[in-house]
């Protein structure tokens, strides 16, 4: 027997399974993490894609706006970055602490506490540095234009008259390819209409379902990567500063530079690290997806099984390691039973789209082209609407599972492993 370790919440769980060459581990590519950030950063700030280094870029006197993510990416570990990048804007570039604001790009979700945000930009920093939450609801939400998609973008005020510096990390993305870069501004400090109507365009125009065009590491014709960024590029000045964690989800580069092509880098540099080669599909995959706040919630969780799902044949069995102390997440996420019982999701989600209603009919789709089992704190009966078996033991739940003669991936950090089958 083997024994595999899956970070579930803030504890772990252990499984043991027979040692067969049809069990297989599957991991992201080993890339060294960076020992000396501040140094790492400098280098990064001062040797940038296609842009002039930051200590040129900003003058003594400008009004700053740092954008970066919230706790839901805490794993980012963004609190390691930034005190080193202030006080470099301060002493390299000559930026008053009193010129800079950190604006936390929250999206559509609710702002965090005051212990949140000191947890995200250090306590040292939040005593010097005005920290604002960003509300996708505010009244003082700036209208730039409308993308060619018809996308209204209206943004935070503290993006507009200032330089914006965004910080964000660099991973795949269901939906929108990759995360990160032009993110930062749509959803990240977006309107709730903004991000409502560049999120829409996750469904499939001509069909009830998802749309095609969209997908895990999907830029090319991806139209909501496209429209974030004619929405990014309406922002008159705006640097980014990409973050890309390793396999073991410690920093393992700084990509810093022009808002697109410095993002562009880091993109192929994720995929270098989490893309993973099979040789084929298998039967059964077993994944966690790295402990908390990975697997906070399903709204979060569930992005596992969109970097897997890769790797599985059709009908084949997932097994979801996701501890989702927060349920769903967002309170709206199993509202959408409603209609999924109706058999009206795919009318009510196009009539009145919203993020959350996405992930849930996603996830269901998802349940029909596959088994789900899921080890989870979560509501059993809710995730038996979505055709999802909820277990809160996994000794049960793998006396359902039969892996006899089944390939069988085994991949304890869902988070950091994309399979694709070799050509």
């Amino acid at each position: 027997m083997k024994g595999y370790h899956f970070a579930y919440g803030s504890t772990q769980v252990e499984l043991e399974l027979p040692d067969s060459e049809q069990i297989v581990e599957l991991k992201g590519h080993w890339e060294p993490s960076v020992e000396d950030i501040p140094k790492t950063l400098a280098q990064a700030l001062e040797h940038p894609v296609h842009q002039l280094p930051l200590n040129q870029w900003l003058q003594p006197g400008d009004l700053v706006t740092l954008i970066i993510s919230d706790m839901s990416r805490f794993w980012m570990r963004q609190d390691l970055v930034i005190p080193p990048l202030v006080d470099y804007m301060e002493q390299r570039c000559g930026i008053r602490p009193e010129d800079l604001v950190i604006l936390v790009a929250n999206g559509t979700h609710e702002g965090g506490s005051r212990e949140d945000l000191e947890t995200l930009v250090t306590k040292d920093v939040f005593e010097k540095i005005q920290v604002v939450n960003h509300d996708c609801k505010a009244p003082d939400l700036v209208r730039l234009g409308t993308t060619s998609r018809g996308t209204p973008v209206e943004i935070n005020p503290l993006a507009m008259g200032r330089k914006v510096i965004a910080l964000g990390a660099v991973a795949h993305h269901v939906m929108a390819g990759f995360g990160g870069g032009r993110k930062s501004i749509l959803p990240g400090i977006s309107s709730l209409e903004t991000v409502r109507r560049n999120h829409a365009l996750s469904l499939d125009p001509n069909a009830p379902r998802s749309n095609p065009a969209i997908g895990n590491g999907v830029l090319e014709g991806n139209p909501l990567h496209e429209d974030m960024c004619e929405a990014a590029a309406m922002v008159p000045q705006l640097y980014v500063i990409n973050l890309i964690m390793n396999a073991e989800m410690k920093l393992s580069r700084i990509i810093a530079g022009h808002w697109l092509d410095s993002w562009l880098e880091g993109c192929e540099a994720a995929d270098a690290i989490y893309r993973t080669p099979i040789p084929r599909k298998a039967d059964v995959i077993i994944a966690g997806c790295g402990g908390y706040p990975k697997d906070m919630s399903l709204y979060q969780g569930t992005k596992t099984i969109d970097n897997v799902e890769s790797g599985l044949k059709p009908g084949g069995t997932l097994v979801l390691l996701a501890e989702c102390r927060d349920g769903g997440g967002p309170a709206e996420y199993f509202d959408w039973i409603g209609p999924l019982q109706r058999g009206t999701l795919d009318k009510d989600l196009r009539e009145n789209f919203t993020i959350p209603g996405y992930i849930f009919y996603l996830n269901c789709e998802q349940a029909e082209r596959y088994r789900i089992l899921m080890l989870t704190s979560a509501d059993p009966n809710q995730l038996a609407a979505m055709g999802i078996e909820a277990f809160s033991d996994i000794g049960q739940l793998m006396a359902q599972v039969d892996l006899t003669g089944k390939l069988t991936y085994v991949i304890e950090n869902g988070s950091t492993v994309i399979p694709r089958v070799s050509e």
